[in-house]
């Protein structure tokens, strides 16, 4: 059975707080929220039946270094009986402490990471740790088989020469299409930054980047992968900037694609 974990741990976002409370708030669209609880492919994703929530992580403190340990730990424990996870953050820095806990388990781990930004930076704003720095961590690691990114519309150039020292796949949303799809292998973690959608579709996030994806084409994405998912995150979701609970009704629906996904 699936488990999901929350994440409420916004300590390393670099511009505005607010990820910190976005777990209970999605895990409302699944009580008060205006759609069902069954997925596209017609799977009904219910508690206890395939899925397990395993409630949310506390944190007393904002030590990135002491969260990190515990967030690891926790995945560790979750996954020690071969359970896929999926998380809800959350900043995107929660992602490093996760994966790595996956590769002691999964030698040849690959990453799909959905974002607007490429969060490749060596140690944005002098915090190794930031919610922009993620990936770096981990390319850094030598645990990651590969990793390709979809949906940036942020590069810069320390970002291009960290994409290239690492040897990401990264697809600007500029030149987005489907095909990268197929070559996804197997196992994959799924890392998807709530920004990587146009404002328009998800305005409940901290950094509003024009030009990105359609709610649809997550969907699509999500539901074409042909290799097993064995991991996944929804992260910086804010619901303090959200409108009407819009943004929180989209994690939810990709929860239920996901969950749909990773049953088969």
């Amino acid at each position: 059975m699936i488990k999901l974990i929350g994440i409420p741990f916004d300590a390393n976002s670099s511009f505005l707080k607010g990820p910190s409370f976005a777990p209970e708030r999605i895990r409302l669209m699944d009580r008060e929220g205006s759609a069902n609880s069954f997925s596209e492919t017609g799977l009904e994703v219910k508690e206890n039946v395939n899925y397990l929530d395993c409630g949310d992580m506390h944190f007393e403190y904002t030590n990135a270094k002491a969260a990190f340990n515990n967030i690891e730990s926790k995945i560790k424990h979750l996954i020690s009986d071969k359970s896929k996870v999926i998380s809800f953050g959350g900043d995107h820095s929660i992602s490093y402490p996760i994966i790595s806990a996956f590769t002691e388990k999964n030698a040849n781990l690959n990453i799909l990471h959905l974002d607007a930004h490429a969060d490749l930076y060596d140690a944005f704003d002098n915090n190794p740790f930031s919610h922009a720095s993620p990936f770096a961590r981990l390319m850094e690691s030598n645990r990651i088989n590969s990793l390709t990114q979809v949906g940036i519309r942020t590069l810069n150039t320390h970002q291009r020469e960290q994409a290239i020292k690492f040897g990401v796949n990264i697809i600007e949303m500029k030149d987005f299409d489907f095909n990268f799809i197929q070559n996804l292998p197997s196992p994959l973690y799924v890392s998807i930054d709530l920004d990587v959608l146009d404002p328009a579709f998800a305005p409940g996030v901290s950094h509003h980047e024009l030009g990105g994806m359609t709610s649809r084409q997550i969907i699509n994405i999500i539901q074409n992968i042909p290799s097993e998912i064995i991991g996944a995150d929804i992260v910086e979701y804010n619901p303090i900037r959200d409108l009407h609970n819009m943004t929180a009704m989209v994690a939810y629906k990709i929860f239920k694609e996901l969950v749909a996904k990773m049953n088969v």
